[in-house]
């Protein structure tokens, strides 16, 4: 079984990737978006990738209701599929070894200009600028913190094409 974390921070190209990969490999996606709990939710959706979507019987997560601001409805994984992880805080160390407990582990860091980020975030979703630096906050701290950890794969998605950097380790 093949779990694959994509991280990077908004409007890099993961989700992008990662529903390629999906297509291309015939995986399921799963999105932190789906349930991060608001505006100020990075840290807690790391921790659900853990103890939700990686699961190991009981994988899922409960939806995050964006309108009403407050959880929705549970989604069930199936606990013998492999899975692509996408979203700001899919890799730390936790989610590493949680998904390690499943199998093969792919662990991918998708990177962009921050200008470029911005107008993509920000075209993809306009309602997101008044919270724009809220998070962006978080994202730093998320890439600087403890919970960073290195990766297989760094995708640049700076252009229309990806720009594939090898096995960096960072």
């Amino acid at each position: 079984m093949l779990t694959v974390l994509i991280d990077g921070p908004s409007g890099s190209g993961k989700s992008t990737f990662a529903e390629a990969l999906g297509r291309h490999w015939g995986l399921p996606v799963v999105h932190l978006d789906s349930f991060y709990p608001g505006w100020s939710g990075l840290v807690a959706a790391a921790a659900m990738v853990v103890d939700d979507v990686l699961h190991p019987s009981h994988p899922g997560y409960r939806r995050w209701d964006w309108v009403d601001n407050r959880p929705a409805g549970w989604v069930d994984l199936d606990p013998g599929a492999s899975v692509i992880v996408e979203g700001v805080g899919a890799v730390t160390g936790a989610s590493i070894s949680r998904a390690e407990e499943r199998g093969d582990v792919l662990t991918v860091r998708v990177c962009a200009p921050a200008a470029l980020r911005r107008r993509r975030a920000l075209e993809r979703d306009p309602g997101f600028e008044p919270w724009w630096e809220m998070w962006a906050a978080q994202e730093r701290e998320h890439f600087a913190g403890p919970g960073h950890v290195p990766v297989h794969l760094r995708i640049d998605m700076s252009g229309g094409n990806w720009g594939y950097r090898g096995l960096s380790g960072t």
